[in-house]
């Protein structure tokens, strides 16, 4: 029975089987003209940029190192001797003055003990200018009231500038006039008026004949109220004597009047 079935499916799919008849057309696809496109990208660069330089600095200047000698100085040492200034010492109570001699305003009281060096001196006397260590200026000091460490010959000679001392407001003196009397000079001036507590009075300095020599002399007045002095000048000099006169207060000297000598 199975057998009979199988058979009976054999010729059922062979009778289903296509056959092409004669008319069947078959279709064929004809070519078309359009001819393919094959995109291939090929990159050209079109330009190439050359960089060129807009300028060439050129260094025309070629630098070479010159050597020089290096100049070495040489420092030479020339030693000068340092100069010791005599030494002084108070050996009694005694005064400092502007001036070279007694007659001089006061400057400082000294004492024993006091130190100093010798700075100067003055030709027409031997009195010293000393800078004495507890003052802050110069004066002038008997070489009597001293003891000296030193040589004073080896310091120069100084003129005393009296104006260089302080101000004077009273001025010079006036109407000074002066006259003979053999071998005597009588010296005469008006009285300048000062207070009581600056009055210091006249100084005169000058030259003189004496036993045929010219002497420097100096002398003070105590106060204004000394108005005339004699002194001898006698004859045997080779030219006239001479003299000045100023007007003393505390804080100075005037400028000098000179006296007419006979």
């Amino acid at each position: 029975m199975k057998n009979i079935f199988f058979l009976f499916l054999v010729c059922l799919i062979c009778s289903c089987t296509f056959t092409p008849s004669e008319t069947s057309k078959t279709i064929q696809v004809a070519p078309t003209n359009k001819p393919s496109v094959a995109i291939s990208k090929t990159f050209t660069r079109t330009s190439t940029p050359t960089i060129k330089p807009t300028s060439t600095s050129t260094n025309s200047t070629t630098a070479t190192n010159t050597f020089t000698p290096t100049i070495t100085k040489t420092i030479t040492f020339t030693f000068t001797p340092t100069f010791n200034f005599p030494v002084v010492s108070v050996n009694t109570q005694a005064h400092c003055r502007y001036g070279p001699s007694s007659s001089y305003l006061h400057a400082a009281d000294l004492y024993p003990g006091d130190t100093g060096t010798v700075r100067s001196r003055y030709v027409n006397s031997q009195w010293l200018y000393v800078k004495f260590d507890k003052l802050n200026y110069w004066c002038w000091v008997s070489p009597s009231v001293i003891d000296i460490i030193g040589d004073i010959n080896t310091v120069i000679f100084i003129e005393p500038d009296l104006q260089s001392i302080g101000s004077n407001m009273y001025g010079s003196p006036q109407n000074v006039q002066a006259f003979r009397n053999g071998d005597e000079v009588i010296i005469s001036w008006d009285q300048m008026a000062m207070t009581d507590d600056d009055d210091r009075g006249y100084f005169i300095e000058g030259w003189r004949c004496q036993n045929g020599a010219y002497f420097w002399w100096t002398i003070s007045f105590p106060n204004q109220y000394t108005t005339s002095y004699t002194v001898v000048d006698e004859e045997g000099c080779n030219g006239p004597s001479f003299a000045s006169i100023y007007t003393v207060e505390k804080h100075g000297y005037s400028p000098p009047t000179v006296i007419p000598w006979p």
